[in-house]
């Protein structure tokens, strides 16, 4: 059968709708728009906050979203949308110095790209064991973590200083929304936060006149620092009525690289970026394993697939002076409220995706966003993503009384989170991010399975008061990953 043939069916209510399988064209064109609006927030505020163009983000999204559908031969429904998991990389990657523009942050993230497919190929051919022996959950949880975290001085060092207080309740309306709000409307809270920030932002400029507060790229001294100026919060909006309504990306970004641009590379950068590749190993595994359970199918021969899939649409995109892919948690989400699992929904998605990504004037409604509005955004989505690292210890059962997990993860923490660096000669240093999934990775199996009888007793009484040292040790020795 055709990939691009589908059952037409009409399922009763509850009933499910198989990948292979379609509604009515004007019922999946309804569902494809869901989709859309599913993974409309996350998709171009990453970009804005990475430095990149959130319309070629969007544009990318669709096409890289059809990219995977035919890779894993339409079995796999998920929509790829703009990654997270390298937006602390690109942060350090501009920090370093002026020369690493947004070319190199290209670059790099074409590299982790290509680096994830690889994986992919690895997975598909040996089996994901050897991913699972090197990157247990312990470690996967610790990196995912420290990706988060590192991201905390953006937040408070460039976003919530624009206008603290649309910044502090945009985050509480985000809180709100996303827990309180019913069924669909809790997954767009990103989206929904955003409207509500802009409108804030139009209510507070009416009421209280100017805000005096740096810009990023504004006002700048001899030093190339930004200055506090007197400025309206939606300061950009007059940009929006010079933009056409048709047209592709173009024009600069803030540090003068064009929106599409072709890679420059550096292997500070690029060693900087590769932490982000094994969170997106366990994020494309957790995800094709939960459309597995959805839709009751066996989908372990396609997780390589759907990881090399996932590598060589960052690589495409990044190509272009795009942003990196993942497969989106909210776009599963809309299958589970549904119950349409239909690749049909989500090439429609990938088209209308493609279409906003020609419209320049979306893309100037976009990048006229409040600082503000972004810091109360940011401040909870990077908090978000830290914490997907303790859910991954959680899920799994990791045991922090057993030292191999609480000491072997410690100092790659610290050292990640709290930006130690080590240098090496004059030209090159190593730290952060890169420096901190190192530590991860060599400690943890520097000391897996080569603790010593009696040893981690101070440990397992931090964690476990009531710690029985005889049944205790007999349960850990018992787990030889330390899960």
């Amino acid at each position: 059968m055709s990939m691009f043939k589908w059952d037409v069916v009409d399922p009763a209510p509850g009933e499910a709708v198989a990948p292979h399988q379609r509604l009515a064209w004007g019922k999946t064109v309804g569902l494809g728009a869901q989709h859309v609006v599913a993974m409309f927030g996350a998709t171009f505020v990453f970009p804005i906050v990475m430095g990149l163009d959130p319309n070629l983000a969007i544009m990318f999204s669709g096409l890289c979203t059809i990219l995977f559908l035919l890779i894993v031969s339409n079995k796999v429904p998920s929509y790829l949308g703009t990654s997270a998991s390298f937006v602390a990389s690109v942060a350090a990657i501009r920090a370093l110095d002026e020369g690493n523009d947004s070319s190199y942050v290209t670059g790099a993230i074409l590299v982790g790209g290509l680096v994830l497919a690889a994986i992919g190929v690895i997975v598909h051919f040996g089996g994901s064991r050897l991913i699972h022996r090197l990157l247990p959950p312990a470690v996967t949880g610790a990196v995912v973590m420290l990706i988060g975290f590192n991201l905390a001085p953006v937040v408070a060092g460039i976003y919530w200083p624009q206008d603290q207080w649309v910044a502090l309740l945009t985050a509480t309306f985000m809180v709100c929304a996303a827990v309180l709000l019913p069924g669909f409307w809790s997954r767009i809270a990103v989206f929904l936060a955003l409207i509500f920030g802009y409108l804030l932002s139009w209510v507070f400029d009416a009421i209280f006149g100017m805000i005096n507060t740096a810009l990023p790229g504004q006002n700048l001294d001899e030093n190339g620092v930004a200055q506090p100026f007197e400025h309206d919060r939606l300061w950009a909006w007059d940009s929006i009525g010079d933009a056409s309504w048709i047209g592709l990306p173009s024009g600069q970004l803030a540090d003068g690289i064009d929106v599409v641009h072709g890679p420059s590379f550096s292997l500070t950068a690029i060693l900087l970026v590769l932490p982000g590749v094994i969170a997106l190993v366990a994020e494309n595994t957790g995800h094709v394993k939960a459309v597995a359970e959805m839709t009751g199918e066996d989908l372990d021969p396609y997780m390589g697939r759907a990881i090399g899939a996932d590598g060589l649409a960052t690589a495409l995109a990044s190509s272009f002076g795009g942003s990196p892919t993942t497969t989106y948690a909210e776009n599963i989400g809309v299958m589970g409220a549904t119950r349409v699992y239909s690749t049909a929904a989500y090439y429609v998605a990938a088209v209308v995706a493609i279409l906003l990504g020609l419209c320049p004037k979306f893309g100037a409604i976009v990048n006229a966003t409040p600082g503000g509005v972004l810091g109360g955004i940011t401040v909870v989505l990077y908090g978000m993503i830290g914490l997907v690292g303790a859910k991954i210890w959680v899920e799994n059962h990791v045991d922090f009384g057993n030292p191999i997990n609480m000491v072997g993860l410690a100092g790659g923490l610290i050292a990640g989170i709290g930006g130690v660096t080590l240098t090496f000669g004059d030209d090159f240093e190593l730290g952060g991010i890169a420096l901190g999934t190192i530590m991860v990775i060599v400690y943890f199996h520097l000391v897996k399975g080569r603790a010593g009888d009696g040893t981690g007793t101070v440990t397992r009484h931090l964690s476990h008061p009531d710690y029985d040292e005889g049944v205790d040790d007999i349960a850990s020795k018992g787990n030889p990953d330390t899960r």
